[in-house]
């Protein structure tokens, strides 16, 4: 049986994670032409953003690496980082200025990623592995703020687009992809999505999740096809119920940021184009009525604005039932505020704890923060382990944290 981390452990391991988040990683280009990606492991595929410090197209890049303790890490790239990965005897190795850390393991390319469509589209390029149970599926690879001058400022999607659409053979997903994609991940063990997108109009959206749920359905042959819907907030409320009957299981409507001013200039177009900041707050809250407490989420850009703006607005969120889920603000490249400094790791890494302690307060359980993330695998999964809310699957494979 696999004992989980302790705390002490995980705490580590939290840590160098917010590391490789905020300064990333160097990996010689040599190095990554080595790797096979075509068979082994699992490449980064831009399919909504950049996350990297850099655009880099010379070669691919790893998606994701663990330590010998499963702990998962990302691959950030940086080449100006003080951390690196290197190969010594066929073995790779995470090292920082003072010398080796640890082995890493580079994530594995699940079966899938080899296949294609029935039109021939790669469908590597259509779901994502986010984790061993869960994929994550980009419909629209560009949003629509960017041609009324509304872009969130922290955003690099159409920057991304330019700069690996083509190279990639990233485009719009129709349903019929995604729903083939999905079953081809089910066979293979995962059985869960999450769809995202940029700014569509309105009903346009919501048509086509519907027309997405009713393809998974006839592809798969599930009722609960065990999907989350992640949409803008809309004008009007009662759509709401449409995805509900459509058969996702959760939904996510992103505020990105809390603070009512900050709003107004950070993200532009959530704030002129679908009712303004407190729209936003009513779709959440309706979305709470429709699908349930845990079921709902709101994922924030944190960095930007005061921290205690931000733990403010989980705490009203989390009180509610929304899955408030902080992620690190990256000054992609391509967007308006690359070039511009984050917060420390001792910034993050306050927040992070005092994230969990809200879901802790609000009986939001790892299964709720499963349902409604759209990743595995992350700081807060860990945590949830050292606690012993393991997830049902998971359970049997650890013994109790120490």
């Amino acid at each position: 049986m696999k004992k989980a981390l302790s705390q002490d452990e995980i705490y580590n391991n939290i840590k160098l994670s917010e590391q490789l988040n905020l300064h990333g990683v160097q990996i010689d280009s040599d190095l990554l032409r080595e790797l096979d990606f075509k068979d082994t492991y699992l490449e980064q595929v831009h399919s909504c953003f950049n996350m990297n410090h850099t655009t880099y197209t010379e070669t691919k890049l790893p998606d994701r690496f663990k330590n010998e303790g499963g702990f998962r890490f990302p691959v950030v790239y940086d080449p100006d980082s003080q951390y690196s990965i290197t190969k010594e005897c066929g073995k790779y190795y995470l090292n920082n200025k003072q010398g080796r850390l640890f082995e890493v393991f580079f994530g594995r390319k699940p079966a899938y990623y080899n296949k294609k469509a029935s039109d021939g589209t790669p469908m590597s390029t259509v779901a994502q592995a986010a984790g061993s149970t869960h994929v994550s599926i980009a419909y629209s690879n560009e949003c629509a703020l960017n041609e009324k001058g509304l872009d969130c400022l922290f955003c690099n999607i159409n920057a991304t687009k330019r700069s690996y659409a083509d190279l990639e053979g990233i485009a719009w997903k129709t349903p019929r992809q995604i729903a083939e994609t999905i079953k081809a991940a089910y066979d293979e063990g995962y059985f869960s999505f999450t769809i995202t997108g940029g700014f569509i109009p309105e009903r346009r959206e919501v048509d086509f999740y519907i027309d997405v749920a009713e393809a998974v359905r006839d592809i798969t042959g599930l009722e609960d096809f065990g999907g989350s819907a992640c949409i803008g907030a809309p004008l009007d409320l009662t759509v709401i119920d449409k995805y509900k009957e459509a058969g996702y299981r959760s939904i996510a409507t992103n505020m990105e940021i809390w603070d009512e001013h900050i709003f107004k200039t950070i993200v532009p177009g959530k704030d002129q184009i679908c009712g303004g900041r407190e729209n936003w707050l009513r779709t959440l809250r309706r979305e709470i009525e429709v699908f349930g407490r845990g079921r709902v989420r709101s994922t924030f850009v944190t960095g930007i604005e005061p921290k205690a703006r931000t733990l403010e607005g989980f705490e009203y969120l989390t009180d509610l039932g929304v899955v408030a889920v902080p992620s690190y603000w990256c000054p992609n490249p391509g967007s308006a505020l690359e070039g511009h400094r984050q917060p420390t790791v001792e910034w993050y890494h306050d927040l992070v704890q005092k994230t969990y302690i809200l879901y802790k307060k609000n009986s939001i359980s790892h299964l709720d923060f499963y349902i409604s993330n759209n990743a595995e695998e992350t700081i807060f999964d860990y945590l949830y382990d050292s606690d012993g809310d393991f997830l049902p699957w998971d359970a049997e494979k650890y013994a109790i944290a120490v």
